[in-house]
């Protein structure tokens, strides 16, 4: 018994290609704009001076006696002026404020 093989036509393969190349340069788009809100909200927390910022999550979280919902960002910084990294939690509470939980070392 023998089979076909049947090769996909050039265009398909540009098509697949190209599509590829704009899901990547999406993610890597969101990647850097994520960054840089957590960049603008540690300046606003005291952290003016920071570098090699990375976003490690995100989680959703609530409350379990007002069942209010949340978000708290996993981060890893290099402060500049400290000449400390530090890693921890930043906390968005209800009323767009943010709450800190940060170690340097």
């Amino acid at each position: 018994m023998t089979y076909e093989k049947r090769e996909l036509p050039r265009k398909t393969i540009i098509i697949i290609f190209i599509i590829c190349i704009v899901a990547l340069c999406g993610f890597l788009f969101l990647q850097f704009l994520k960054e840089q809100k957590i960049v603008e909200i540690l300046s606003t927390l005291g952290y003016k001076n920071v570098s090699k910022v990375k976003v490690v999550n995100k989680l959703n979280v609530e409350d379990m006696q007002t069942k209010m919902k949340s978000s708290v960002f996993k981060v890893a910084f290099y402060d500049e002026d400290l000449k400390q990294t530090c890693m921890g939690f930043l906390h968005h509470e209800r009323d767009n404020s943010y709450t800190k939980d940060l170690d340097c070392k």
